[in-house]
This record gives C-alpha cells, sequence and structure tokens, in this order.
C-alpha cells in the first residue's frame, strides 16, 4: 500500500512538536503575566472628584499620613477623610479655588466627596491596618511612595501571592517606630538587625495559613 505521507514528513514531526511546546509555554507565559495584578493592578489611578496631591499635601508639605487617615493605628480600615478634615484648612486656604468647588458643595450640603477607592481589596480578603502598623510594617511598603504622587496610584500588586512574599520574609517590611509613615526609607543591614530584634521580641511570626485572610 502506498504510503500518504512522504518521508520528509518525518523530518518536520521534531519541528512541529518543537513549535506546538514554544507556543504554548508562550500562551502560559503570556496569561501568566499580563492577567496577573501585577500588569493589570499596578498604576491604577482612577479620576478623582477632586484632583488632590499627594505630592503637595505628604511630601511638599510634610502631612502625616495619620492626620487624614485617622482610623490607620487603631482599626482595620484606614479610613477616607470626612469634609471636615479638608476644611480644617480650606475654611482659610484655597477659599476662591475653582477645584475646590466640589469641597466646598460638599461642605455646605453635607454630602460626602465620593473618592474612588485605589487600593481596594476583594470582599474575600481581610487586612487589618493596625494590626501591621503595630507590627511597624512602613506605608510605603504597599502604598509606595505616595510623597512623589501627584496623582495618587496603586503601586503594589496585593495579590495573594504578593501578600505572602511579605509574610515569609517581612523583616525588610519593618521599621523602627519614628519611620514608619516615612517614605523613601531604604533599610540597613542595622535597620534589618533591628527588625529581627523586634520580631523576636513581640514574638511576631506572619501567619501563612489560608484564614488569616480569607475568613
Amino acid at each position: 500500500m502506498a504510503q500518504i505521507f512522504s518521508k520528509k514528513i518525518d523530518k518536520l514531526l521534531p519541528i512541529l512538536v518543537a513549535t506546538k511546546v514554544v507556543v504554548v509555554l508562550g500562551v502560559i507565559g503570556f496569561i501568566w503575566y499580563y492577567f496577573s495584578p501585577r500588569y493589570t493592578d499596578v498604576g491604577y489611578r482612577p479620576v478623582q472628584p477632586i484632583h488632590y496631591s499627594h505630592k503637595l499635601h505628604a511630601g511638599d508639605l510634610g502631612i502625616d499620613c495619620r492626620y487624614c487617615h485617622t482610623n490607620v493605628e487603631s482599626q482595620r480600615n484606614a479610613g477616607i477623610p470626612p469634609v471636615q478634615v479638608c476644611m480644617n484648612c480650606h475654611t482659610m486656604i484655597g477659599k476662591e479655588s475653582a477645584a475646590l468647588a466640589p469641597l466646598r458643595e460638599a461642605w455646605e450640603t453635607g454630602k460626602p466627596v465620593q473618592w474612588v477607592r485605589v487600593n481596594d481589596l476583594p470582599d474575600y480578603a481581610y487586612f487589618n491596618h493596625a494590626a501591621h502598623i503595630r507590627a511597624q510594617v512602613g506605608c510605603e511598603s504597599c502604598h509606595g511612595n505616595i510623597t512623589q504622587m501627584e496623582v495618587v496610584m496603586r503601586a503594589q500588586p496585593l495579590s495573594m501571592g504578593w501578600c505572602l512574599d511579605c509574610h515569609r520574609n517581612p523583616a525588610q517590611h519593618i521599621r523602627p517606630a519614628n519611620m514608619i509613615t516615612k517614605f523613601g526609607w531604604k533599610p540597613t543591614a542595622e535597620d534589618l538587625a533591628y527588625a529581627e530584634k523586634f520580631m523576636t521580641a513581640k514574638n511576631i511570626r506572619p501567619s501563612e495559613d489560608c484564614t488569616t485572610c480569607h475568613r
């Protein structure tokens, strides 16, 4: 019986198999990276109802994070500042600014400013700001250097893998208490040694159990 395919096909078979493997691996790699939070979420900067510059307020003016985010040391959520906090300054500063018209309207009507959350975790993930502040994890570890952000953006993927990486090696994120809200901080060998001693003294052993974040 005559052969349907010529013997040349035998030489092409390894090439076809190798091509298939490369394509499959390429598709997997494409999905792994381009469908991951590191690509889809990092850099997210929604349009806000009022242009608020963290660079100006937290950077140039040096306003501490806790002045606006008053709950960060005591509660799960850091808290979005109410209009009253903004008006502590803006009853005197920028009173005629067109950009602050929505703020003045909110103040006069009693309706809150509808800020758009930037670092918004899914409902099935539990995160406690106060617990991390007590562990002396710097704000910058999750939020990036907001003192340089004219428009605040998501700096980290906030994915499960990213969180676990920190829980497995927390020392690089633990700072002296007076440096928690400082930005542009880089740990030295002495800082890392301090972090290790602090973790031992406070018995800090970040859990990797599922129920820690999924309750």
